[in-house]
């Protein structure tokens, strides 16, 4: 017996590749989930720009002055007051600071707001809009509260929704504007606002914030950044859902900056003053008891003038006493620094500063300290002594003050020798003078006491006009070269970028949970998957539209059973629908396979899951063949389910009975079906492996090869149960049947090991359910017959009898 025929041509694809085509369809298959995606992600992003209140920007730009340029800074350094550059990055992290914030809400009552229903959110009233003023009168910085209010025309006012805390109180007030009233909140006015116009009415929601979290809240929406590296030109934003609002906390924040500036620089200047007060008061009292001194002595010795004792001697001793003085005041203003500065004040004040040093590093040392410390108070008024910048900050000063104190040591020693090298001098010229009597002595050293001190008190009256003075042209520190301005456009909610988001989420959502689907299918879904395979393909059924049949079997009227309609061929001589069409596809396939003139075949159908519509595919494929005018029979050798036998009613008789030896003749038990014989299987045996095992078997089969041209059987899944295997001893070809989106791509290999190793003659295999877009066709769906039981290699369960059956699945 010759069982080889033609193949078509062996695809060799060693791996199956998603092409951009496949993406495409894919896609356009599902084109009703991007639409609906589509509409949610817009009607989300609109509702998103609808109930976002839009958030305004303004901007104001100042100019933060370099204290080493113009006239007055000029000025200040002749009268020897210093000055430093501005360090722009500590300049603007002062203008973002809680306590210039808590000002600014206290300054314009931010911590009372007032808001006005809308449709979408509430809407916030502020300036020229706001007609009235809640003031809460006993309520501390820390509490909230809330209450409605209503204006009328009249002035009448109602108060109502009142809270205070987590507390709700359900009364209701009534008073007139102007008034203050008692309430659960305490006292409380009503007061008509600059904007306020005779004959306004309005409902407002007023809101109390808690002053710290509203400072807060303020102090985040505040940006200060420079408007380039090499200016000092810094601008300053705001972002607030009121646009008059943000102007007001811009114009508030730059004049309570230049305020406290000009406090910190003030501090310097002040601090001198009274230093400079307190030596003067010293001097002052000593001078005049040194006076008195002269003046008494002078009238108890009648002494008029001691000037006459050698004039040469005299003036080199004169020379050498204004050398002396000289030096005396610049070592007595080292030791008065040094005592401020080893004193309590200079760890909370800034070092008086006096030209009267006349030593430019110890000067400098000073500014630079007086600078740190200004640093370090700054901070501390914003924290704690326990904050780590702090603490930082006065280990530095504490090393600063530590070298100025040596500095100055040294200097004094320094002056201390000059000093004594110029008293040398003067004692060998007095020496000289032998014959001045001891009164002369005594007024010389009671003289020079007197021009020290008057000296000194000289020096001081002049650093104190020129504190003052200094004090006089000091000016703010900032410059507002633009005022706060801004675009009437938000800058929250962008609708464009959020209806860009939404139209991008709408077609990303779908898309990638399509293709997380895809990635996550394990089944075989279309041709695609199997045209790697060695083995023939005889044809691909797309899924077709076929009414399904009841699958419960109730009780008529009689207390009879229920018949189960019997499932139909599709295939018709005159239907040209896309099955009809498949059908006829896969018969000129299997007659170029096994040979166009070639008759008297035996096929099997079988498949390696349960559902997999070969029952269906025998019945059509065997009418398709038939429409041709050959001698077709198919035989139901599904023992265990009988599905085909459900194409002619499923007769009580057939094939079992002819095995078993209850039927002497299998001719007799064909029944029609259309165009096709069909050999039912009868009653399900309980043995049906052992039946096609017997004699009788192989001889039915040489004989309907001889009777018939094609002669179709319908087995049960290959693997699960022995059937098939022994069925394929006698065919001269398998037709193995291939579900989409039932069989596992797992399986695939092991198909293609049966072809290559020949365990069943001649394998091809078909494609049964595939869906539209999946292949050639446009494909429907149809009903199936499905197993209802498993195999129990596969995890399907026990192919075994009783099992109830179902309509036929293709």
């Amino acid at each position: 017996m010759d069982r080889s025929f033609n193949t078509p041509t062996v695809r060799q694809s060693s791996s199956t590749s998603i092409t951009v085509k496949d993406i495409l369809s894919l896609l356009l298959r599902n084109w009703y989930w991007f639409l609906l995606c589509m509409v949610i992600a817009l009607g989300l992003g609109f509702l998103k720009v609808k109930k976002t209140p839009p958030l305004y920007q303004r901007t104001a730009s100042i100019l933060i002055k370099s204290n080493d340029q113009g006239s007055t800074d000029q000025t200040l350094r002749e009268l020897g007051v210093a000055q430093t550059p501005a360090n722009l990055v500590n300049e603007m992290l002062m203008m973002n600071t809680s306590i210039i914030a808590s000002e600014i809400v206290s300054r314009l009552d931010l911590d009372v707001g007032y808001f006005q229903h809308g449709y979408f959110y509430d809407k916030t009233v502020y300036g020229v809009n706001l007609p009235i003023k809640v003031k809460f009168m006993e309520l501390n910085d820390r509490e909230s509260a809330s209450l409605h209010v209503d204006l009328a025309a009249d002035g009448a006012v109602s108060l109502s929704r009142m809270k205070r805390g987590g507390e709700e109180f359900g009364q209701k007030l009534s008073m007139h504007l102007g008034d203050t009233v008692q309430s659960p909140m305490g006292k409380l006015a009503v007061l008509a606002s600059p904007y306020y116009s005779e004959g306004s009415s309005c409902s407002l929601d007023v809101l109390r914030y808690n002053l710290s979290s509203i400072a807060s809240i303020v102090r985040s929406h505040i940006y200060a950044g420079l408007r380039d590296q090499n200016s000092t030109i810094v601008d300053i934003h705001f972002r607030d859902v009121s646009p008059s609002r943000a102007e007001d906390i811009l114009s508030t924040l730059v004049a309570v900056y230049n305020e406290n500036w000009m406090q910190d620089r003030n501090k310097r200047i002040i601090s001198t003053n009274e230093f400079i007060k307190e030596r003067l008061g010293v001097i002052e009292e000593e001078l005049g008891d040194v006076d008195k001194s002269i003046s008494s002595f002078k009238s108890e010795h009648l002494i008029l003038d001691i000037d006459q004792a050698g004039s040469i001697a005299y003036a080199q001793a004169n020379e050498s006493e204004q050398q002396s003085t000289a030096l005396e005041n610049r070592i007595y203003m080292l030791r008065s620094v040094k005592d401020y500065l080893t004193g309590s004040q200079g760890d909370i004040q800034q070092i008086p500063y006096t030209s009267g040093i006349n030593n430019p590093l110890i000067e400098q040392r000073i500014l630079a300290y007086n600078e740190l410390l200004l640093q370090r108070n700054n901070h501390l008024a914003n924290s704690s002594a326990q904050n780590p910048l702090v603490q930082d900050l006065n280990k530095q000063l504490g090393t600063m003050k530590e070298s100025i104190v040596q500095d100055l040591d040294t200097e004094i020693a320094t002056l201390r020798l000059q000093q004594r090298n110029i008293l040398s001098v003067r004692g060998q010229a007095v020496s000289r003078v032998a014959s001045n009597p001891q009164q002369a002595n005594y007024l010389l050293s009671v003289e020079r006491q007197q021009k020290v001190k008057e000296s000194l008190y000289l020096f001081l009256l002049q650093k104190r006009e020129e504190n003052e003075l200094s004090q006089a042209f000091t000016a703010y520190n900032t410059q507002l070269i633009e005022p706060p301005h801004g675009s009437m456009n938000p800058v929250q909610p962008v609708a464009r970028n959020i209806y860009l988001l939404a139209f991008i989420l709408g077609l990303a959502v779908p898309a990638v949970i399509l293709a997380i689907k895809e990635l996550l299918k394990t089944t075989v879904q279309d041709r695609e998957d199997v045209k790697q395979l060695k083995m023939p393909f005889a044809g691909e059924i797309p899924q077709a539209v076929q009414k399904k049949k009841t699958k419960v079997e109730g009780k008529a009227k009689d207390g009879k059973k229920k018949q189960k309609p019997a499932p139909e061929v599709l295939v018709a001589e005159k239907k040209r629908d896309v099955t009809n069409e498949a059908f006829r596809v896969m018969r000129s396939n299997l007659e170029f396979m096994l040979g166009f003139d070639s008759t008297h075949k035996l096929i099997m159908l079988t498949s390696i899951n349960p559902g997999s519509g070969k029952t269906f595919i025998t019945a059509n494929l065997s009418t398709v063949i038939a429409l041709k005018g050959k001698k077709v029979l198919a035989i139901d050798l599904d023992l265990r389910k009988g599905s085909l036998s459900e194409y002619v009613g499923s007769p009580h008789h057939g094939i079992s009975d002819y095995l078993s030896g209850k039927a002497s003749d299998y001719h007799g038990l064909i029944v029609p079906m259309g165009h096709v014989e069909v050999l039912p299987c009868g009653k399900l045996p309980p043995n049906p492996s052992e039946l096609l095992y017997t004699p009788k078997f192989k001889e039915m089969l040489e004989e309907v090869r001889e009777e018939y041209d094609y002669v179709f059987i319908d087995c049960p899944p290959a693997e699960i149960v022995a059937d098939a295997s022994i069925v394929g001893r006698y065919v001269d070809l398998t037709l193995f049947v291939i579900r989409a989106k039932v069989m596992e791509r797992a399986f695939l290999p092991e198909i293609e090991n049966w072809y290559e190793e020949k365990k069943f003659t001649n394998l091809s295999i078909i494609l049964n359910g595939t869906e539209a877009g999946g292949g050639r066709y446009g494909y429907h769906k149809y009903g199936y017959h499905r197993y209802g039981y498993g195999y129990g290699k596969y995890g399907y369960g026990a192919y075994g009898y009783g099992v109830k059956e179902e309509t036929a699945d293709a």
